[in-house]
């Protein structure tokens, strides 16, 4: 070992340095580029040389080499911008881009993605970005369990997919579920009755065939909504309710109501034993999908209900569909323990009635909502003709104790029917069908959810953006255009929502900058061109050592 040695030990210095102050310049030319991570450079001594001394054993440092380099995962500051489909991580994560067409996938935190021609999500290089589909599988009045309503998570299937808005349109949903609330004024006189059938003299004054199917003056109240058909068609659903006059009813008050729609759009049809097609547009009953009654206690609170509809499965008396004898409850609640009607406006085979041999689970069966459920599957069976007896009354009587077939047991809301001495009003009606729409705009929220929302006024979850994680992020490795690429020293990736598992939430109409600190970087530059300057004295001052050395001799 000899002067020379102090040469390499400088050139050791400088070339560190060097690298050094090419990871501070990178750092500093990607100051305002979206979502760059900035890095750091970490430096360890060489292996020493023993070297005999006075005491035994001594070490003399052979120079410096580069330890580590080391990305800056720190979060960057936002900026807002006017594009929806800008997005930025607030916390953990990255966003998954893929290459179309091919398995490669790339980690990114930069989000400046856009729509191009064929509808993909993508950043700049044409990588689509990737998300789980959103289940929107319809949870219709039949089939919507009571855990799928107080789910308040965006379901999702599958497994992460490119994000693409093939179909800018929205497509109609029929209506399976509407909500009536209503006050009804307890002082209001009955408009229509009838001695023999009190609890259905409103419906015994309904006539399908005739221009207008009951009069102005035959009911005391009525409320009209829009429903939809499969082909999003809207048709008005129009509920009449008259009050019902009784003797001994304990202070409560019964309403009888009708459900109909327009005679004219009413496509139930039913076969007779014989073969024959019955339409019931043509028939008195046309446009009449249920009839039934609403018993209130005498604060005018809702307490029990009795629901009646038209069954096609041995029909006493088909020639008169208006028969009373026609007329049963239904066989079952919606799932929600809502009393359900069928409105078949397009004439769909087997879908007209509720429970009949002719019915299946193609039904468009409609949850109809005054406030109050069932608690239980069944309803307390009967007809229109032995309900009177059910309840203990003869059969023209006008008294009510609780009125028959009904709910055995039942909840109300806390938004429910009523039947105050205050005007009739409607209170709150709704409905969940639509028709076709188109997309107008998107929003991406906190959790990842992006939403579009349609010309038809609806706000449809289309995707849920996926994150992901590593247990290593320094062991990316960068390709560059803001790419990251896994790694074994990485680990796999790890994906969820965003918003859960550690992962960050997402910031809509904004992207995250770079997380260069510069004032920072330059005093790593000035730190850096002194070790620099430094180096480079070793070298001179070892260079004159040795021309002193060759000097010896002249």
């Amino acid at each position: 070992m000899g002067l020379s040695a102090a040469l390499f030990s400088g050139i050791t210095g400088l070339s560190a340095h060097g690298e050094k102050m090419s990871v501070l310049g990178n750092n500093i030319a990607n100051v305002n580029t979206v979502g760059f991570k900035s890095s750091r450079m970490h430096f360890e001594d060489a292996i020493s040389q023993n070297v005999a001394t006075a005491q035994g054993v001594g070490q003399v440092g052979r120079g410096v080499k580069i330890g580590a380099i080391l990305s800056d995962f720190s979060q960057g500051s936002f900026e807002t911008t006017n594009e929806s489909t800008d997005l930025a991580i607030g916390g953990s994560g990255f966003f998954l881009v893929k290459v179309k067409n091919e398995e490669q996938v790339y980690y990114t935190r930069a989000g400046n993605f856009r729509f191009d021609r064929d509808g993909y999500l993508v950043d700049p290089h044409g990588y689509v970005l990737q998300g789980w589909e959103v289940d929107d599988t319809r949870l219709t009045a039949a089939t919507t369990t009571a855990a799928a309503i107080s789910s308040a998570s965006t379901r999702i299937k599958g497994v992460p997919t490119d994000i693409r808005l093939e179909n800018f349109q929205s497509s109609p949903r029929e209506t399976s579920s509407v909500t009536i609330i209503t006050n009804l004024d307890s002082g209001e006189p009955s408009r229509s009755s009838d001695p023999v059938d009190p609890f259905f003299a409103m419906f015994k004054r309904w006539d399908g065939q005739a221009d207008q199917p009951i009069g102005q003056t035959q009911y005391a109240y009525q409320t009209t909504l829009k429903v939809y058909d499969e082909n999003g068609s809207s048709h008005n659903l129009s509920v009449f309710f008259d009050p019902v006059t009784v003797s001994n009813a304990g202070g409560r008050k019964v309403w009888e109501f009708i459900v109909s729609v327009p005679p004219s759009e009413d496509g139930r049809f039913f076969t007779t034993s014989g073969g024959a097609r019955i339409e019931l547009r043509n028939t008195s009953a046309a446009g009449l999908l249920a009839t039934g009654t609403l018993t209130f206690n005498a604060a005018g609170e809702l307490e029990n209900m009795s629901l009646f509809q038209l069954q096609s499965g041995a029909m006493p008396n088909p020639g008169n569909l208006m028969d009373l004898s026609n007329w049963r409850t239904p066989q079952t609640f919606s799932q929600n323990g809502y009393p359900m009607v069928v409105a078949n406006f397009l004439s769909r085979d087997r879908a007209s009635f509720t429970d009949s041999a002719d019915a299946t689970s193609s039904n468009v069966l409609i949850e109809l909502n005054f406030g109050l459920r069932s608690l239980e599957t069944q309803w307390r069976s009967g007809s229109v003709s032995n309900a009177a007896a059910l309840s203990g009354l003869p059969a023209n009587g006008a008294t009510v104790q609780n009125f028959l077939p009904g709910f055995n047991d039942s909840e109300r809301a806390a938004l429910a029917t009523t039947s105050f001495s205050a005007g009739s009003t409607t209170i709150f009606q709704s409905q969940d069908g639509f028709s076709a729409g188109f997309l107008q705009n998107i929003s991406v929220n906190r959790d990842g959810v992006l939403t579009g929302r349609y010309s038809n006024g609806q706000v449809l979850k289309l995707y849920v953006i996926t994150l992901a994680n590593f247990n290593n992020n320094w062991g990316l490795t960068r390709e560059g255009g803001n790419l990251f690429a896994e790694t074994r020293e990485s680990g796999p990736a790890v994906t969820n929502r965003p918003n859960t598992a550690g992962l960050g939430s997402i910031a809509s109409n904004s992207l995250e900058q770079s997380n260069v600190d510069m004032a920072r970087e330059f005093v790593k530059m000035i730190t850096t061109q002194r070790g620099f300057q430094a180096n480079s004295k070793v070298i001179t001052t070892t260079d004159t050592m040795l021309g002193e050395l060759i000097q010896l001799k002249r």
